[in-house]
């Protein structure tokens, strides 16, 4: 479905972005395994997607970082000569009540979560509308459909990055490049399996499936977004949530 297809995926070391990773190598794409400090659990995606015979290739950059994302951009489009896949999946959370959430971690979390994904599409945009082809998909949350009490900052990235995508795919379309967001609910991953069982219930109230969803049913969105089968699909956001955004 995606073979020949250079793919780059941020944040891909572990979670929804190792298991995005692993679905588009495995559906053809060459994949780059962006990390910022996780470089063993980074090789060892690598490794698993060359032991199902797939490609790939960790390298490693801060996304939050504008020079640093401009370098990263520039380089694998140097050495693959071509972006055809972006996925904007880095991520961190620093939760708190606004009351007691700190200026500098309301910013952090707004810089690496919605300022990343900006440079990210800022960086490859130029290089597909010269091909007038390209798939950019941003991993945003039900968080910022719904907001969440201490989330503010989280919930602000993530709404900022479903604005971002909207305009973005408007400004694209007509030379043929496709830009979507994916909003997650609540999925099973490290997290996710540290809340205590009394949390974990209460989470279960509020998904009308009353269960969790895997990463797979994300990698499997983001996999569908970046085919062909998608390519009249445009400016969306796909909430894989069971049913918490209806």
């Amino acid at each position: 479905m995606l073979n020949g297809k250079i793919a780059v995926v941020t944040g891909a070391s572990r979670g929804i972005g190792r298991s995005i990773a692993a679905s588009l190598a495995r559906e053809g794409a060459e994949v780059i395994v962006n990390y910022i400090s996780s470089e063993q659990k980074a090789n060892e995606v690598v490794q698993t997607i060359k032991a199902a015979g797939g490609k790939a290739a960790a390298v490693q950059c801060n996304i939050s970082d504008p020079v640093q994302s401009k370098d990263f951009y520039a380089n694998i489009i140097k050495d693959y000569g071509t972006i055809d896949i972006l996925v904007n999946n880095a991520g961190i959370t620093k939760d708190n009540l606004i009351m007691k959430m700190t200026e500098e971690d309301f910013m952090d979390v707004i810089q690496t979560n919605l300022a990343g994904t900006f440079y990210g599409i800022k960086q490859v945009s130029r290089m597909m509308l010269k091909k007038r082809s390209g798939r950019i998909i941003n991993i945003a949350s039900v968080v910022g459909v719904l907001g969440n009490i201490g989330q503010a900052n989280y919930a602000a990235s993530k709404a900022g990055i479903i604005g971002l995508t909207k305009a973005t795919a408007k400004e694209l379309a007509s030379r043929g490049i496709t830009v979507n967001a994916v909003a997650p609910g609540f999925i099973e991953t490290d997290m996710t399996d540290a809340v205590s069982e009394s949390m974990r219930e209460k989470l279960m109230e509020d998904i009308p499936m009353r269960k969790l969803g895997g990463t797979e049913d994300i990698a499997e969105t983001v996999v569908f977004l970046a085919s062909d089968k998608a390519k009249y699909i445009t400016g969306q956001v796909i909430c894989v949530d069971g049913g918490m955004a209806m």
